[in-house]
């Protein structure tokens, strides 16, 4: 993930706290070898309403328009980032039970309005939680 993304990722955490912010990710997936490589962030609309502090929601329309436009220029919509308000970034069990297979998950914890760590998840092939993917921070250093 190019260091501008990661600016743009935490910017826009900080511009959304308290509220989660959420975004997708662009790029290539070797799944084979667990390898997404995130080559553009563009940043979403949480549509969670009343529950956007703790939650989000991407509309499946602008969803869709990401998929297409990233098919149009060669990319894969590799995943989803979100922020975690006052929260650590890993995975909570509301997120667990919303995961799709074969999607990076980007966390970016968010402490009194600062943006600080970002680590990357993969569901578990059994859904029963995620891996953490090595990365350009976190656990893969």
């Amino acid at each position: 993930m190019p260091e501008e993304d990661r600016a743009r990722v935490r910017a826009h955490a900080e511009a959304g706290y308290p509220n989660e912010v959420c975004g997708f990710l662009l790029g290539s997936i070797d799944l084979p070898n667990r390898e997404f490589t995130v080559r553009e962030t563009r940043a979403a609309v949480n549509r969670r309403g009343s529950q956007s502090a703790r939650r989000y929601r991407i509309d499946p329309d602008d969803y869709r328009t990401v998929e297409r436009e990233a098919e149009e220029r060669g990319l894969e919509l590799v995943g989803i980032y979100h922020s975690h308000p006052d929260a650590p970034a890993q995975p909570s069990e509301y997120d667990r039970e919303h995961a799709w297979p074969n999607s990076a998950y980007v966390i970016v914890a968010v402490q009194a309005g600062r943006a600080g760590e970002l680590r990357a998840w993969l569901l578990s092939d059994d859904r029963s939680g995620f891996d953490e993917l090595d990365t350009f921070e976190g656990k893969g250093g």
